[in-house]
C-alpha cells in the first residue's frame, strides 16, 4: 500500500524554537536539517528525530477549528499535501526529492506551541487523545536535499 503526495513548505529555525521559518530547500542528514537547532535534545532532534513531518489538510482543518496554526507553527520541518494522515504508521517510509525518511514515531506536542492553538490547547495534535492528528518524527535513510514542489511517495509499513 502506498500514495503520493507534494511538499508544499519546509521549515527550520537556526536559533532554535518556533514558529520555524520557511525555506526553500532543506539538506537533511542522519542527525536532522541543516539549519536547524533543537533548543531541548532530549525531546527533539537525534537520528529517531531527525525530521518533524505534518500534513496540510490536517493543519487546514485545524484552522477551520479556529485554531491560529500555520505552517512551520508547531515544529515541523516539511509539510506534506495528499497524504492520508490518519493511514501513516511508524515504519512507513516516505520518498520526498533526493531524501528518504522512516517514520518512527508519533511527535507528542508540548507547551511551546500553544500559541497555534485556540486557548493554548496545544494537546489537540496529542496521539493519544486525537489519534491520527499528530506530527511524525522520522529517521533518515537516505541524506539529500528536499525542496518545495517535491513529489511524495509513501511506501506503507502495513
Amino acid at each position: 500500500m502506498g500514495g503520493e503526495g507534494t511538499v508544499v513548505s519546509l521549515h527550520a529555525a537556526p536559533q532554535g524554537g518556533v514558529p520555524k521559518p520557511s525555506v526553500p530547500w532543506l539538506d537533511v542528514t542522519s542527525l536532522g536539517c541543516a539549519g536547524d537547532l533543537q533548543r531541548n535534545k532530549r525531546h527533539h532532534g537525534g537520528p529517531q528525530r531527525a525530521v518533524c513531518v505534518y500534513g496540510l489538510e490536517r493543519l487546514e482543518a485545524l484552522r477551520d477549528e479556529g485554531h491560529p496554526i500555520d505552517p512551520g507553527s508547531t515544529g515541523e520541518n516539511v509539510l506534506i499535501h495528499g497524504l492520508a494522515w490518519s493511514d501513516l504508521a511508524a515504519g512507513d517510509v516516505l520518498h520526498l526529492g533526493q531524501v528518504t525518511l522512516r517514520l518512527t514515531t508519533e511527535a507528542p506536542p508540548c507547551s511551546t506551541i500553544a500559541g497555534s492553538f485556540a486557548e493554548g490547547a496545544f494537546q489537540r495534535i496529542s496521539a493519544a487523545q486525537h489519534p491520527g492528528w499528530s506530527r511524525w518524527y522520522a529517521e533518515v535513510l537516505t541524506e539529500g536535499r528536499i525542496e518545495v514542489g517535491d513529489v511524495v511517495r509513501l511506501n506503507s509499513s502495513a
